[in-house]
C-alpha cells in the first residue's frame, strides 16, 4: 500500500472519532488508521463547545443506549484521566423541581437514573437544598454527588496523542469532499488529495448524515443544527452558584432547559437555550449558509416536528431575542440572578438527527453497512461516554470488515 492508503479511515475529529480511532489502534495494531478531520485542529465543534459535565445517567431511559453507555463510561473516562493526569472536578448536581406540578417528573427522573446505576442519588426537600445551594429556589429535588465536570477538549487531545504513538494518523485541514468506490476500495476526496481505505468509521457529527449519503447509505433522517446559547455569570458574582443547577426538564425533548454549570476555573455558565441554527455551524445569530439551510427546510421532518413543537420553538426564539426573558428563566432556579449578572455570551450547535416523521431522536443511532459504520446521532452523554461508544463501534467495525 502507498503513503495515502488506510485499512480503516475515521472521518470526524470529535471525541468519539478519536476514541475509535484509538480504540482501533489498541486492538488491531497492524492495520492502517488514518483520521480526517476538516478543520485545522482537533475537537473545534461540538467536542469543544459543550458545558464539559461528567454526567451520571439519570435522564435516560432504562436500557436504551444512552444508559447502557453512561452507566460504564463515566468511570473509564474518569479511570483514563486519573491514569494521564487529566483534571476534572465531581461537584455534584442538583435537579429542581420549582412547583408541585415538577415533583412526579422528579420521581421518574429518580427512578430512572436508580435504575441505571447513577451512584449516591438523593432526593432531597428544600432544607438539605438549601444546605447545598443556598441561594437556589425549589421544593424538591434530586441530588447526584457523581456528576462532575471536566475539560472535552483535553481528553480529544490525549486520545489523539495516544492514537498517534500507537501509528494512526491524524490529518487536519482534510475535508472530505466526495467518496467513491474504485478497484475494490473506497476513495475519499479531501482538500489535502485523494486518501484510499478499505473501510470508513463515519464520526463527521453536524456534517455525518451528508458522509452517509456521500456513501449512498440509505438512511431515514437528516441533522437539523439547533444553536445553544449561553452567558457566563459575572467572576464576583459566581458564589450565587456552587455546582451544576438543572431545572425539571420536558421529557418529551431532548435538550435539559437553561441551566447553571460551574466550569473546572470556577467560572460559572448560565444556559442554553435551543434555537434552530441556519448553518450546521451556525455559532452566531447572523450565520447563514443557504444550502444547508434549504435542505432542512425543503425536509419533511422538518415541517413534522415544527407542527409538533411549535410552540417550543416561540418560547426558545423569544428568548433568545429578549434578555430579559432569558433571566427570567434562570431567576426560576436563583432568584438573585441579575440581567447584569450576565456576560460574554457564547453558543454551541448540536447535532440533532429528526426523522422523516419529525420525531426528535433521543437515543443513538449508529448503522453499520459492509464497508462501514456511521454514527449518524450522537447526543449527550456522548462525551461522557466516548470510550464505551468507541467500544460499541469498533466491534461493529471489527465484525463488519473482518479486522484483525
Amino acid at each position: 500500500m502507498g503513503p495515502w492508503d488506510y485499512d480503516v479511515c475515521v472521518i470526524g475529529g470529535g471525541i468519539i472519532g478519536l476514541a475509535t480511532a484509538m480504540l482501533l489502534t489498541q486492538e488491531f495494531p497492524k492495520s492502517r488508521v488514518v483520521l480526517l478531520e476538516k478543520e485545522p485542529r482537533i475537537a473545534l465543534h461540538q467536542t469543544g463547545h459543550n458545558s464539559g459535565v461528567i454526567h451520571a445517567g439519570i435522564y435516560y431511559a432504562p436500557n436504551s443506549q444512552k444508559a447502557n453507555f453512561c452507566s460504564l463510561g463515566g468511570k473509564m473516562l474518569r479511570e483514563f484521566c486519573d491514569l494521564r493526569g487529566i483534571e476534572y472536578d465531581m461537584c455534584g448536581k442538583l435537579i429542581v423541581a420549582t412547583d408541585e406540578s415538577q415533583v412526579p417528573v422528579l420521581e421518574e427522573l429518580y427512578r430512572r437514573g436508580t435504575a441505571n446505576g447513577a451512584e449516591g442519588l438523593e432526593m432531597i426537600g428544600r432544607e438539605r437544598l438549601r444546605e447545598l445551594e443556598p441561594h437556589a429556589a425549589g421544593i424538591q429535588a434530586i441530588f447526584s454527588p457523581n456528576t462532575g465536570v471536566i475539560d472535552y477538549a483535553k481528553v480529544s487531545q490525549a486520545y489523539a496523542t495516544e492514537a498517534m504513538e500507537n501509528g494512526a494518523e491524524v490529518l487536519t485541514g482534510a475535508k472530505v469532499r466526495g467518496i467513491t468506490r474504485r478497484d475494490g476500495r473506497l476513495r475519499i476526496e479531501t482538500t489535502l488529495g485523494e486518501v484510499s481505505a478499505s473501510n470508513i468509521v463515519n464520526c463527521a457529527g453536524l456534517q455525518a448524515d451528508s458522509v452517509a449519503r456521500m456513501m449512498g447509505a440509505e438512511i431515514d433522517l437528516r441533522i437539523i443544527p439547533f444553536r445553544g446559547e449561553y452567558f457566563s455569570i459575572r467572576p464576583e458574582r459566581s458564589y450565587l452558584v456552587s455546582r451544576l443547577i438543572y431545572p425539571v426538564p420536558n421529557p418529551k425533548l431532548p435538550f435539559l432547559g437553561v441551566h447553571f454549570t460551574r466550569r473546572l476555573d470556577g467560572s460559572v455558565e448560565a444556559g442554553p437555550n435551543a434555537v434552530l441554527a441556519f448553518a450546521r455551524e451556525g455559532y452566531k445569530k447572523t450565520d447563514v449558509n443557504i444550502a444547508e439551510t434549504l435542505g432542512t427546510l425543503t425536509y419533511p421532518g422538518f415541517w413534522r416536528m415544527a407542527t409538533t413543537h411549535w410552540k417550543t420553538a416561540i418560547r426558545e426564539n423569544f428568548r433568545s431575542v429578549v434578555k430579559a426573558s432569558f433571566v427570567r428563566s434562570l431567576q426560576t432556579l436563583v432568584p438573585d440572578i441579575r440581567s447584569g449578572d450576565l456576560h460574554d455570551p457564547g453558543a454551541g450547535v448540536r447535532a440533532q438527527a429528526v426523522d422523516r416523521k419529525g420525531r426528535l431522536l433521543q437515543d443513538f443511532s449508529i448503522v453499520q453497512t459492509a464497508d462501514s459504520v456511521h454514527v449518524l446521532n450522537a447526543p449527550s452523554p456522548g462525551a461522557t461516554s466516548s470510550l464505551t461508544v468507541s467500544r460499541y463501534i469498533v466491534d461493529l467495525a471489527q465484525k463488519a470488515f473482518a479486522l484483525a
